[in-house]
């Protein structure tokens, strides 16, 4: 192997190491609100019932409200069935909607994928980092992305859809033309790789104000 390729193959690896510590510090960070929410939950039921012995409805109705709204920052939004993709798009989910990014997902998988842990993190961190960024160059309101998963016979279907501010991109090669960091190409470059190794189908669409990668995964 030439030392050019071995320089590639080190820089990949490295964004890849980085890539994996990312989504699992997210989705950490999301099971720790949930850790904090479940520990004060005796400390909210004994606050109700102080505030019902008092007879205090209103009191009871607004701090609902409060327990209501701190809930929705915690909640799952989604559940397609497989633990790890839940982790992963849930902690995504949150973090598009922290940036004003409307998410729309309709994902499930009701059986038990060959996949590992770490490539599934990989496609769908890459999928949904890169629909983030892309996403932000949008006016608020404009930002959407859309996210389907669902088994196809004995295959994962993958589709993310996300509103572009550009036109139409140019492909180079099987990858479209970016301006981006170095980063972005080795993340699309590794989710590729782990496409092929997994005899898988990966297709990517641009056209004015849109983008779309569906993905093919053989679960047989």
């Amino acid at each position: 192997m030439s030392f050019f390729n071995k320089k590639i193959d080190s820089r990949i690896d490295a964004y890849q190491r980085e890539l994996i510590e990312t989504h699992y510090q997210e989705v950490e960070n999301m099971y720790k609100k949930m850790r904090g929410w479940r520990h004060d939950y005796k400390n909210h039921i004994q606050m109700m019932k102080v505030l019902a012995a008092e007879g205090d409805l209103q009191g009871i109705s607004k701090y609902l409200d409060e327990l209501d709204t701190d809930l929705n920052t915690v909640d799952t939004v989604i559940k397609t069935g497989n633990a790890m993709a839940d982790a992963i798009l849930n902690s995504k989910i949150s973090l598009a909607q922290s940036r004003d990014i409307h998410v729309e997902a309709d994902a499930h998988i009701p059986v038990k994928l060959n996949i590992s842990e770490l490539d599934l993190c990989c496609i769908i961190g890459n999928l949904f980092d890169n629909a983030i960024e892309a996403s932000m160059e949008l006016p608020p309101k404009e930002r959407i992305i859309r996210v389907y998963m669902d088994m196809k016979g004995a295959q994962l279907y993958i589709s993310f859809t996300n509103f572009t501010a550009g036109k139409k991109l140019k492909k180079q090669g099987k990858i479209f033309s970016t301006t981006k960091g170095e980063g972005h190409g080795f993340g699309l470059v590794r989710m590729d790789a782990i496409v092929d190794r997994l005899g898988g189908f990966l297709s990517r669409n641009s056209e004015d104000g849109a983008f779309t990668t569906e993905i093919l995964l053989p679960q047989g």
